[in-house]
């Protein structure tokens, strides 16, 4: 057997897996017995989020965390076929206060946008279609994590269009 054909058989196989991370129950307490702070539940968040577009929608994760220099935020940089995805991840471990998309308001969606405007102009304003989306992670205690993407969650303003 050949070591191309070899490792072909092996990413098939290892492809074939179920990713542990989204299929294993969340326990939502350290080894102390501490509840997590948001920060660490918003990195896990980001974390599941990243895994599940690209085993469960096949897209390709460009970057996490971009923070241009003018300001604004993305927690991922993503590509779905040829369009260039902007995505925000919220991360939340209860509904009872609505659904985490909902958090995205216009303030939120300003960041968002000047960081994908700052992800732009690095590529030098590349005519390309793209997109904002949402994705939404609920973390239960002793449940795997739930994913629901929203897609074109939220639109450019139409003086932002060029």
């Amino acid at each position: 057997m050949r070591l191309t054909e070899f490792f072909s058989r092996l990413r098939r196989r290892v492809a074939r897996r179920p990713d542990r991370l989204l299929t294993t129950p969340v326990c939502l307490v350290d080894a102390q017995g501490a509840d997590w702070d948001t920060a660490s539940i918003g990195r896990f968040g980001e974390d599941v989020a990243g895994r599940w577009l690209r085993r469960e929608a096949g897209c390709r994760v460009l970057f996490r965390n971009f923070r241009p220099r003018d300001g604004g935020e993305l927690d991922l940089v993503v590509r779905d076929g040829e369009t260039l995805v902007f995505v925000e991840v919220k991360t939340r471990t209860s509904i009872d206060f609505g659904r985490p998309a909902l958090a995205v308001d216009a303030t939120k969606q300003a960041l968002i946008i000047r960081g994908a405007r700052g992800w732009l102009s690095l590529l030098g304003w590349p005519a390309i279609l793209f997109r904002f989306d949402v994705i939404e992670v609920v973390l239960r205690e002793g449940a795997p994590p739930s994913v629901t993407w929203v897609r074109s969650a939220f639109n450019l303003p139409d003086h932002l269009r060029w």
